[in-house]
């Protein structure tokens, strides 16, 4: 059975656990050497996945040109 893959949320939660760790200093060389790998991991997943995201929304609008975050919410 095929592994499942963690959810963008869950990816993030996982990032924002390790940045924490790293930042304590209380974790040994090979640990916190381990722990920027699998947050560089993680961080690459969830760009791939916002990139997704913001390409599944340009197809998603009237004119399917106008950029994600271009779009000025105070103007709504």
């Amino acid at each position: 059975m095929k592994k499942k893959e963690p959810t963008f949320e869950e990816r993030l939660a996982r990032l924002q656990t390790i940045v924490s760790a790293l930042e304590s200093g209380n974790s040994p060389l090979e640990e916190s050497v381990a722990l920027y790998k699998e947050g560089l991991a993680h961080a690459a997943a969830c760009r791939e996945q916002l990139e997704k995201a913001r390409h599944d929304i340009r197809l998603c609008t009237e004119t399917g040109t106008e950029r994600f975050e271009e779009k000025n919410l105070d103007e709504e």
